[in-house]
């Protein structure tokens, strides 16, 4: 059966056109869909995004988008069966399929724990710390991130049509942007059921997400300094796209991760004999077969000390001759073909370049399918022997199973070559030497988006070369595309606005959600501790009683805790350290005695202290001095079902009402009380 995809536009699915382009599978050749040739209105797609699903999204929290995130990724999971037979025609195998689809899953879940872990459920991104901008501090400054108020294009590649798009669309959706897909044609059909399954589930607000099969019109011309537009692909479609008079004109936000020329070294102390050789050429036969070499951070340059370079071509050539090529479903392949005999093409085009200044070493791996109908390319090892004098080996990808090894004379020259890709998303380094990774980061960090080290130590753990993960950024310098995807929450920065805001902590206080010093503080009706989260207020204060600390308590404390450092305990070595006057007490005595005068000590909503943060001491505390302290509501987070986060602003002052420490006390307080 032939299937006729549709792209899903202002609410509506839309069925190809009369000339949609047909896409075959990729080991047989047969027909499997219909693609593309649908007249699209960009302009009401745009409208959709921009008055509808924009505003809907924007009046959510960031965690209540986080959970929407979560609800999807479970979704998704319980049908990805669906995507993995439709993947199969691809020429993925299973393996191939895992890395796409629950790779891709996987980071929508991420991306859902990163939004209730590190960003507040609150719609506004409080950007750093508080700048004093006078004197008295009435005139406060607050970097603030809010979502941008457009339509989050994204443009994707042919290689991972499930995780290419969600990697996309969690971070924008996460951020308050609804998304426009636009998956590459070829394998189209892998998106459109994922966007199906998407929209199927309910759980998106209407217009968070809308799908382009084929050609995107004229919707580039519209977009305006509001919009976003991210795209993964060739750098001669990124240039074109980078280019586009209208993106120009408005100063459209563009991210771009493009080819790239990834390089592997083989650390000098890595000989054939060594757990990191070994380690090496699994890496690197890995990085030749998986996806039929169909992988942005593929390794295609390895580069060995020229010693090692007859060893690693023998045992690199060996590994990869164990490799079984032919139908992606059978579980026996480890290899299956590449996408389209067009790709075939042009992946053995680009190998007839490399081969003009290197000589093919390994090559003749059998294929257990149809040569002609199927797109298979046999795995392609070559071997530059003069790598400063052939150009085409830095410059030519070719994006299948090939790759280049070639010696280095040292780790200067090393690092020269691997710099030489111009700009790549991924280099990696297999070295037990630390010092050799430290000459590594300095001479070629600034060339690679990401440096990959791994060794006996790692190798358990490690992930791979070209494994990009959601909690680190994917992207890379000049011919990468000169910008990142993922990154946590860097990645949702990329769809928010960043703006400073100017004003009296009352202000800041009222945008941020988070209490500012300087701000109105409030009596409530009862010690804050007896009220639940519901219930207590954000600026709500209490001011203690005072108590004085004697020289006894600072002797008590001393012994009791072990803590007899000589500025608690010697009156004359106190006097010569510059910071004391004399016998001072303890940094955690103040903390102890402050907790002291403001807990309330019988069962109630506060369930837990988990930990304080930002602590410092202003004024050291002498015998005979008092301390009192000023608790104030600076923050909550919904956490579970039943409690949440309250963060306290807490200051502790002397009897001269001069500031002695401050800090955030972090508590969980339940909803509801008793329990």
């Amino acid at each position: 059966m032939t299937l006729t995809l549709q792209s899903y536009a202002a609410g509506k699915w839309i069925p190809a056109g009369s000339d949609a382009q047909s896409l075959a599978h990729a080991a047989t050749g047969e027909v499997v869909a219909k693609a593309g040739g649908a007249a699209l209105d960009t302009g009401a797609m745009l409208t959709e995004a921009r008055g509808k699903a924009g505003p809907a999204l924007r009046e959510m929290t960031f965690h209540a988008r986080a959970r929407i995130l979560k609800a999807l990724g479970a979704y998704l999971m319980e049908r990805k069966d669906q995507l993995y037979t439709l993947s199969y025609f691809t020429g993925a195998t299973k393996g191939d399929s895992w890395i796409d689809i629950d790779g891709g899953i996987g980071t929508l879940m991420l991306y859902a724990s990163k939004g209730r872990r590190e960003l507040p459920d609150s719609c506004v991104y409080l950007d750093g710390d508080v700048e004093l901008l006078s004197r008295n501090g009435t005139f406060l400054g607050q970097h603030i991130s809010t979502p941008m108020q457009g339509a989050a294009v994204q443009i994707n590649a042919f290689n991972f049509p499930v995780w290419g798009m969600l990697e996309k669309f969690a971070p924008a959706f996460l951020a308050g942007m609804p998304s426009i897909v636009k998956p590459a044609t070829q394998t189209s059909y892998v998106t459109e059921a994922c966007v199906r399954m998407m929209v199927e589930s309910g759980l998106l607000p209407e217009g968070s997400i809308q799908l382009i099969i084929g050609g995107v019109g004229d919707l580039l011309g519209q977009l305006g300094y509001q919009d976003t537009l991210a795209f993964t692909g060739s750098a001669a479609t990124g240039l074109r796209l980078r280019s586009h008079p209208n993106l120009l004109a408005n100063a459209v936000r563009f991210t771009a991760e493009q080819d790239s020329l990834n390089a592997s070294i083989l650390g000098p102390d890595a000989c054939p004999d060594t757990p990191e050789f070994e380690i090496f050429v699994k890496e690197a036969a890995k990085e030749i077969t998986t996806k039929a070499g169909q992988k942005c951070t593929a390794t295609r340059r390895i580069i060995a000390p020229e010693a090692m370079v007859g060893d690693l071509i023998d045992t690199l050539s060996a590994r990869l001759a164990k490799t079984t090529i032919g139908d992606p479903t059978d579980e026996a392949t480890r290899m299956g073909p590449v996408v389209s005999l067009a790709q075939r093409a042009d992946v053995l085009d680009s190998a007839a370049r490399i081969a003009e200044g290197a000589q093919l070493v390994y090559g003749d791996s059998p294929i257990n399918g149809d040569a002609e109908k199927g797109a298979f390319v046999a795995p392609r090892l070559y071997h530059c022997d003069d790598p400063d004098a052939h150009a085409a080996v830095h410059e030519t990808e070719a994006f299948g199973p090939v790759s280049t090894i070639m010696g280095y004379r040292d780790m200067a020259h090393a690092a020269d070559l691997a710099n030489r890709g111009g700009g790549s998303l991924v280099a990696s380094l297999f070295t037990h030497d630390p010092k050799v990774a430290q000459d590594v980061i300095m001479s070629s960090a600034a060339h690679h988006g990401r440096i990959y080290i791994n060794n006996r130590d790692s190798a358990k753990e490690a992930t791979g070369h070209g494994s990009p993960l959601p909690h680190m950024v994917h992207g890379g310098p000049g011919r990468a595309g000169g910008s990142e995807e993922l990154g946590g929450v860097r990645a949702v920065m990329h769809y928010m606005q960043r703006t400073a805001v100017q004003g009296s902590p009352e202000m800041l206080t009222a945008i941020g959600g988070t209490w500012v010093k300087g701000a109105k503080e409030v009596t409530g009706p009862a010690h804050p501790f007896t009220r639940t989260f519901d219930e207590v207020q954000i600026g709500e204060t209490i001011w203690t009683e005072p108590r004085t600390v004697t020289l006894k308590d600072i002797e008590t404390f001393a012994h009791f805790t072990g803590d007899l450092f000589y500025g608690h305990m010697d009156e004359e070595a106190a006097k010569a350290n510059p910071f004391f006057p004399g016998r001072v007490a303890h940094g955690y005595l103040i903390l102890s005695f402050a907790a002291g005068l403001f807990v309330e000590p019988n069962p109630g909503p506060v369930l837990a202290n988990t930990g304080l943060g930002d602590l410092a001491f202003q004024k050291p505390l002498s015998p005979g001095d008092s301390i009192k302290v000023r608790l104030t509501v600076r923050k909550k987070t919904r956490r579970t079902d039943t409690y949440g986060e309250v963060r306290w602003a807490v200051m502790v002052v002397n009897q001269d009402e001069e500031q002695v420490a401050e800090y955030e006390l972090l508590t969980m307080n339940a909803y509801e009380y008793p329990l």
